[in-house]
């Protein structure tokens, strides 16, 4: 017997097919093209940037890219991956107890070569990828740099935790909330750091362009921000949710109600 469209019976299939470990490719897949997208962007800012195009990329307008980006990327992928596009949401999620840890290396893996093959690509179109790189001003020191990093992923990371809540993240909710966060703190944590937030992001180009010197603090940083946002989720939010876990998971589509709304 075929299920009827849009019925019970048939997001219950649905949902026996998402929860199928052969279709962890898909979502390992869009983990990779949103956080392609994510860095083509975010550190393709900076190379154009420093390119004579007769025109010029201001901090707020890079910003404001980098956060319409992400909030277009939840929009599209959340539902199929959860659109971490960062190992710090991912492992922020998995210490939270909304996202199995045995999907994680699969995540992590996904987000770190769609970062590699967007800094490639940057490389190949114009050269000089660590013009995208995130490195701290040259007045700032390294610990500065790394308070900074902690303070803005902590930010960022109480942002989609808050969302995801109620499983927001597949919706204009997170993609606003989130998109918007990074686009305002940008504009006072460029200037000090690059505002990465993100270890896959400031890998690539250092990666590429061979400086790694100053990585730690961005691998560290945000670490140790979404660590404290996952602390400060349980203070607020007690225990993680089954909604927490659509979020961060995705979801297959749910039958159209038969119902009318009221």
């Amino acid at each position: 017997m075929t299920a009827i469209p849009g019925s019970p019976e048939q997001f219950r299939e649905r949902e026996q097919q998402f929860e199928d470990p052969a279709r962890e490719s898909r979502r390992v897949f869009a983990e990779a093209w949103g956080t392609f997208l994510l860095v083509l962007v975010a550190a393709g800012c900076g190379v154009v940037a420093a390119q004579s195009y007769g025109t010029e990329i201001t901090t707020p307008i890079a910003g404001l890219a980098a956060g319409v980006t992400v909030a277009c990327v939840i929009l599209f992928l959340g539902d199929i991956s959860g659109a971490h596009l960062n190992p710090a949401v991912t492992l922020a999620f998995a210490v939270r107890g909304n996202f199995p840890w045995l999907r994680v290396p699969g995540y992590l893996l996904a987000q770190v070569l769609g970062a590699m093959l967007a800094a490639c690509t940057l490389q190949w179109l114009f050269g000089d990828v660590m013009n995208g790189a995130t490195e701290p001003a040259q007045d700032v020191d390294a610990y500065t740099a790394l308070a900074v990093e902690l303070l803005l992923t902590l930010g960022l990371v109480s942002v989609i935790l808050g969302t995801a809540a109620n499983a927001r993240n597949l919706g204009t909710n997170a993609a606003l909330a989130v998109g918007g966060y990074i686009g305002l703190v940008t504009v006072w944590g460029a200037p000090v750091t690059g505002a990465s937030m993100n270890p896959a992001r400031s890998l690539a180009p250092d990666l590429i362009g061979g400086d790694l010197s100053h990585y730690w603090i961005y691998l560290a940083g945000p670490l140790l921000g979404a660590a404290v946002a996952v602390l400060f989720e349980l203070i607020l939010k007690g225990r993680p949710k089954r909604s927490g876990d659509i979020a961060a998971q995705g979801e297959p589509a749910r039958p159209v109600s038969s119902q009318p709304s009221v």
